[in-house]
């Protein structure tokens, strides 16, 4: 089964991160890459830019209406994803502990429906 390990922090009120340590960040995060791959879990990666640059469609009265970001009602911004393919929903967490985060980041666990 396949599973989205959604990366998400609070942009608005992180503090960024010094370039040696976004760097390191980076690494940390190749090497997990590396990790999954090897692994054959691997499905794709990608890191995502900032919720300035995203928009949202949503339905309004049947009609659909785009949003610009940035979201100043939401508190939490995606800051990229990784799905991959595990047997159990409880490998899949213990590939999500695995995650290299920030303070006040969390990766949210979801299964994905067959097709």
């Amino acid at each position: 089964m396949r599973y989205m390990l959604l990366i998400a922090s609070d942009d608005k009120t992180a503090a960024p991160l010094p370039k040696a340590e976004m760097e390191a960040r980076f690494q940390a995060h190749a090497r997990f890459q590396q990790e999954l791959q090897a692994k054959g879990k691997m499905v794709v990666g990608e890191r995502l830019r900032p919720d300035a640059d995203a928009s949202r469609v949503r339905l309004k009265a049947g009609q659909p209406q785009v949003t610009d970001g940035p979201f100043a009602e939401t508190k939490e911004a995606l800051g990229g994803f990784y799905l991959i393919e595990c047997e159990t929903k409880q490998e899949a967490i213990e590939w999500a502990k695995k995650i290299p985060l920030g303070d006040g980041s969390f990766v949210e666990v979801r299964p994905i429906w067959p097709m």
